[in-house]
């Protein structure tokens, strides 16, 4: 098998943090685009019929929406689950009653997190862009032998500077997109074995950053034209295609796959930012920043809503279901980059 610094080989691909704080050079602009990623008041939300609204907000909290769901008997996997968004999903799950998985990037610091956690947490190692990592870790997974009730594919990273490669492919596409791609491949038995196995994806409102087309399958080694916005742009619209493809092969199953727009946190997502950037997020964040307790609100509601079992292939933001623009809901895209990330993944997938 190829190591991380490996190119896999070639394919048929011819053809602010998850909430940015800059777009441009000042930080007027930077407000400017954070506040633009919650939409505003200023442009009107439009619902997916028959999906369940709930009275859960943007100030809502993940204890909030969880108030009295037992999860008991439950098991819920968390990549990312060390920090951030990932954490405070963990600690409320766990406080519900279930059984947590913690993936970090290494046992330790999924110990780490779980020794925080009142009650007990199985830690485990899915590095995204060690793909080794990820059977490995995938494997001890399944060796468990647990149903897995909620798979919430959180971890990611944003605003790379400079162009980094992993397996000769941009690097966002591959922590956010293809590391999850083989995750959920490599456990979708264990959430299909579940009574109602729910996938949860976190995607982001940054997706209105992708290029013309959506997936620039001629340019995912970033070479032609890097800038950190759009790639991370495009790794997040992969997250929601790749919710829109599973809901197709979950058609006629309990088993559902929905993606989420958490909102503008503050998390070690932008820790890539230059230091002045992070100043002023530091300075003025909180006059448009949600606190993490929030901002892991949306992932614990769609993984634990009674009213959402069977509600499948849907974007949620605030609580709530939105029905997003560009090329989020084109079925040949999704099923096209399913394709193609099956091809760049095949060696680690459990069948070709």
């Amino acid at each position: 098998m190829p190591s991380p610094g490996d190119t896999l080989p070639e394919t048929t691909m011819t053809t602010l943090n998850r909430r940015q704080l800059i777009a441009g050079t000042t930080a007027l602009a930077a407000a400017t685009v954070a506040t633009g990623c919650s939409r505003g008041d200023e442009t009107p939300i439009q619902r997916p019929a028959g999906v369940p609204l709930s009275d859960f907000g943007a100030k809502s909290t993940a204890e909030e929406v969880t108030a009295g769901i037992d999860l008991t008997g439950k098991t819920a996997l968390i990549t990312g689950g060390n920090s951030g968004l990932g954490f405070e999903t963990a600690r409320v799950l766990a406080l519900r009653g279930a059984t947590v998985i913690i993936a970090a990037r290494t046992a330790d610091k999924a110990r780490e997190a779980g020794a925080q956690i009142p009650v007990k947490t199985i830690p485990v190692a899915l590095e995204l862009t060690d793909f080794d990592s990820l059977v490995a870790g995938t494997d001890e997974v399944r060796r468990l032998g647990m149903p897995i009730d909620m798979l919430i594919l959180n971890a990611g990273i944003m605003a790379l500077p400079q162009l980094e490669q992993v397996y000769g492919l941009e690097k966002q596409f591959v922590t956010n997109h293809l590391g999850h791609f083989i995750v959920g491949n490599r456990l979708m038995p264990q959430v299909q074995a579940a009574p109602q196995g729910r996938v949860v994806v976190v995607s982001s409102f940054g997706y209105k950053w992708a290029p013309p087309g959506g997936i620039e399958f001629d340019n995912l080694s970033g070479e032609r034209d890097y800038v950190p916005n759009k790639m991370y742009g495009q790794s997040k619209l992969a997250n929601h295609l790749y919710v829109r493809q599973l809901t197709r092969q979950f058609e006629g199953t309990p088993t559902t796959a929905n993606s989420v727009h958490p909102g503008i946190i503050n998390t070690n997502l932008g820790r890539h930012f230059p230091k002045w950037q992070l100043a002023m997020a530091k300075l003025i964040g909180w006059t448009f920043m949600k606190p993490v307790e929030a901002g892991a609100a949306t992932q614990a509601y769609v993984a634990t809503a009674p009213q959402l079992a069977g509600v499948s292939g849907h974007y949620f933001a605030d609580c709530n279901p939105e029905v997003p623009d560009g090329e989020m809901e084109n079925p040949e895209l999704a099923a096209k980059l399913w394709d193609v990330s099956v091809d760049l993944t095949k060696p680690y997938l459990l069948a070709a």
